[in-house]
């Protein structure tokens, strides 16, 4: 869009020595696998999301076409940025830019956008300060074999079936049942990046089915005197008493 705006070059700089072009999940887009996914065995879905993480998130072609028609468009190749600064009024010629220093070469910018993923660790997230500490973690509840260790997929929460904050240890934090995780930090816990299309169908129903289920129960006294409460009739009975059957009065006969 900047390109299509009148931008006089854009330049991508990815990490990767190529552009992730593997859908994995397209292999599992189909209701067995995404229905019933979350009852995995954790070796199974731990697979599948280092599996995800290692062929990355692959762009549409249409939106690779649509960039690579204006000659102005550089992609940049195993090209993490090493610094990123804002110049100063005596070293940018005109206004103010940002100096990016990537490899060995330096790029000046006017405008950078950032588009690097997620960083998913509750402990670094400070609404989450003061009980993240109990949050079970992948890494508290499944170790995977060497070559399939992956610090980044440890972090994320270990979820319940509705997406629900699990305790690390049983006992020390029973509120967390109640916060339902609805974002990119459920991926392993339910292979998929929870927010997209097939997340909404699956898994919206499920927080809403256990939210419901709780908020009854948790006032279950209430409830119970409702439903077995005394309540005034919808109609009474001279309402239909006159079609009621009545045995025909037989006379006696000489």
């Amino acid at each position: 869009m900047a390109l299509e705006s009148g931008a006089k070059a854009v330049h991508l700089f990815v990490r990767r020595s190529a552009i992730a072009s593997l859908s994995v999940l397209r292999v599992r887009d189909y209701p067995g696998a995404y229905d019933n996914y979350p009852q995995l065995p954790d070796a199974a879905r731990w697979f599948q999301a280092w599996h995800f993480r290692q062929a990355g998130t692959a762009p549409p072609p249409n939106s690779i076409k649509r960039a690579i028609a204006f000659p102005n468009f550089h992609i940049h190749l195993s090209a993490p940025w090493k610094s990123a600064r804002k110049l100063g009024d005596a070293e940018a010629a005109k206004g103010e830019r940002i100096a990016i220093e990537v490899n060995d070469d330096v790029f000046e910018f006017d405008f950078a956008i950032a588009g690097t993923g997620y960083f998913v660790d509750p402990t670094k997230r400070p609404e989450l300060a003061d009980f993240a500490q109990h949050i079970a973690l992948w890494r508290d509840r499944y170790q995977p074999p060497e070559d399939l260790r992956d610090d980044g997929l440890g972090a994320h929460p270990y979820l319940g079936s509705a997406h629900e904050y699990q305790e690390k240890v049983p006992g020390t934090a029973p509120y967390l049942k109640d916060i339902h995780v609805f974002n990119p930090a459920g991926l392993v816990s339910f292979g998929l990046p929870v927010g997209d299309i097939h997340s909404i169908h699956r898994d919206v129903p499920a927080i809403v089915s256990r939210i419901s289920h709780d908020l009854f129960f948790k006032d279950w006294a209430h409830h119970e005197a409702r439903i077995a409460g005394d309540i005034a009739p919808d109609f009474e009975d001279s309402l239909y008493a006159a079609a009621v059957w009545k045995q025909p009065i037989q006379t006696a006969t000489r």
